[in-house]
C-alpha cells in the first residue's frame, strides 16, 4: 500500500535510488546537487542501503567510478549539476559508447561564466549529444516516478543507454511537496533486479571495453547507440503504461494541457510547465485560447509525438531555460521548429537563466506576443533588460 511523504526534490531522488537498491553510490557534492551525495552517504553508513560508498575526488571519477562498478553486474547510481556535469564530459561519452544503462539525477544549475549556483539548462544542454536520454521533470512526485522509469526504460535490452532524470536546481531540488511512495515490494516487482548486458567486467571471462577502434567499426558502432534512441521511444511508452497502471499516475514523452480548441501553446521543459499550465488556466477564464505543451523526453526527442499533440494549431512559443549560443536559436527551439510544419508561427523565447523567476508576468508576455503574431528571426530575451544589457559590468580604460 502507497503511502506519503515529505520531501524536496533531491530527496525524492535519493528515495528513488534507495528503492531501486542500487550497490555502490560513487558521487561528489555540489550545489545544489550536494544533498543527493550527503543523504546516499548517511543511508550507506547506516545500512539502510546495502551499499558501498566511494568517496572520489571529483565528478570525474564520481562517474568513473560507477561505470566501472556497474561493468560487474551491479546497479550503481551518481549525480551531480553544472560544472560537475560539465567534469564528466569524457566519461559521459564512455559510458553511452560502452552501452552502460547507468541513472543519473542532473540537479540543473547554469555553467560558467559568471559563476551562478541558480538554475537553468545549460549544463544538460551542452551534453545534449553524449548519448544520454534525458527526461526533465515537473515537481517533486514527478522526479521520484521518473527515476523509477528511467530504470527501467534505460536496462530495456532494446535501449541500453544511460539516463539523465533532469530537475530544477532550487526550484524543484529544495522544494519540499508531499508525494505519494509505493511499498518495497511494488518497486521491486516494477524495477526488477539489474542484469548486465552487452560489455561486462568478469575476470573468470576477460573482455576488452573501450578499445582503441579503428574507422572500420566505428560507425557501426554510434549506429547501434541510434537504434537504442529509436527504440527507447517505444520502451518509454510500454513502461509508461505499465506505471500508469500499477501506481496509477500518467506520463508521456510529451504531454498537452488545455489543447482542446488552442489557438497558441508554450512548449516548455521543467518546473516552468507548472507556471504556464496556471496562467493557461486564468487566461482561458477570460476567454483567452491557449495551452501548454510539457516536452518531459528531450533526447530521444519525441519530433512526431510533439506533432500529434501540437496538430493544426499554428502560433507555437518556445520557453527555454538556456541560450544556443551561436545557433538560429534555442535547443528546444531548434527540435520543434524541425518538427512542425513550414506555415507554423515558431518563435524562441528565452527567460529564467541563472536562476531568474519564470514569473506569473513573464508566461502572461509570451502567450500575449506569440497570439500577436507578429515574427521575429531572433529569439525574445522576454525577461531581460535589452537596453542598458551592453552597459553591465563594461570595462573602460581610465
Amino acid at each position: 500500500m502507497a503511502h506519503y511523504k515529505m520531501l524536496d526534490g533531491n530527496g525524492a531522488a535519493v528515495e528513488a535510488i534507495r528503492m531501486a537498491k542500487v550497490k555502490v553510490v560513487s558521487a561528489y557534492p555540489i550545489t545544489p546537487q550536494s544533498t543527493i551525495a550527503e543523504k546516499l552517504s548517511e543511508l550507506c553508513d547506516s545500512g539502510e542501503l546495502d551499499a558501498k560508498y566511494i568517496r572520489v575526488e571529483s565528478e570525474h571519477t564520481a562517474m568513473s567510478c560507477a561505470l566501472g562498478a556497474q561493468l560487474t553486474g551491479i546497479r550503481c547510481a551518481t549525480a551531480t549539476a553544472s560544472v560537475g556535469l560539465a567534469l564528466m564530459h569524457e566519461v559521459l561519452n564512455v559510458v553511452s559508447g560502452c552501452r552502460v544503462p547507468i541513472v543519473m539525477p542532473v540537479v540543473n544549475r547554469s555553467l560558467a561564466s559568471p559563476w551562478s549556483l541558480w538554475c537553468d539548462h545549460q549544463d544538460s544542454m551542452a551534453e545534449r549529444d553524449s548519448g544520454w536520454i534525458q527526461l526533465y521533470c515537473e515537481n517533486v512526485q514527478d522526479i521520484y516516478d521518473t527515476m523509477i522509469m528511467a530504470y527501467r526504460i534505460a536496462e530495456d535490452q532494446r535501449v541500453l543507454t544511460p539516463a539523465m532524470v533532469c530537475l530544477d536546481g532550487f526550484f524543484l531540488s529544495h522544494s519540499m511537496q508531499k508525494l505519494v511512495v509505493p511499498e518495497q515490494e511494488e518497486v521491486d516487482a516494477f524495477v526488477g533486479e539489474y542484469c548486465r548486458k552487452n560489455m561486462y567486467l568478469d575476470p573468470e571471462d576477460p573482455l576488452v571495453i573501450d578499445n582503441l577502434t579503428g574507422s572500420n567499426e566505428i560507425t557501426e558502432m554510434k549506429y547501434q547507440q541510434v537504434r537504442g534512441f529509436v527504440n527507447a521511444e517505444a520502451v518509454m511508452e510500454e513502461v509508461f503504461e505499465e506505471f500508469e497502471r500499477k501506481f496509477g499516475r500518467r506520463k508521456s514523452m510529451v504531454e498537452g494541457y488545455n489543447m482542446e480548441d488552442a489557438e497558441a501553446v508554450i512548449v516548455c521543459m521543467g518546473s516552468m510547465a507548472g507556471t504556464a499550465k496556471y496562467i493557461s488556466d486564468k487566461l482561458r477564464a477570460q476567454g483567452r485560447k491557449v495551452g501548454v505543451v510539457k516536452v518531459v523526453s528531450f533526447r530521444p526527442f519525441p519530433y512526431r509525438k510533439l506533432r500529434s499533440v501540437i496538430g493544426d494549431i499554428k502560433k507555437v512559443a518556445v520557453l527555454d531555460r538556456t541560450t544556443g549560443f551561436g545557433g538560429q536559436g534555442t535547443p528546444l527551439w531548434t527540435e520543434t521548429k524541425s518538427a512542425l510544419p513550414g506555415d507554423c508561427l515558431v518563435k524562441n523565447y528565452i527567460g529564467g537563466l541563472a536562476g531568474r523567476d519564470i514569473s506569473l508576468d513573464t508566461i502572461t508576455r509570451v502567450y500575449e506576443d506569440i497570439l500577436a503574431g507578429e515574427l521575429s528571426e531572433e529569439p525574445v530575451w522576454i525577461d531581460c533588460d535589452t537596453e542598458h544589457a551592453m552597459g553591465i559590468r563594461e570595462v573602460r580604460k581610465a
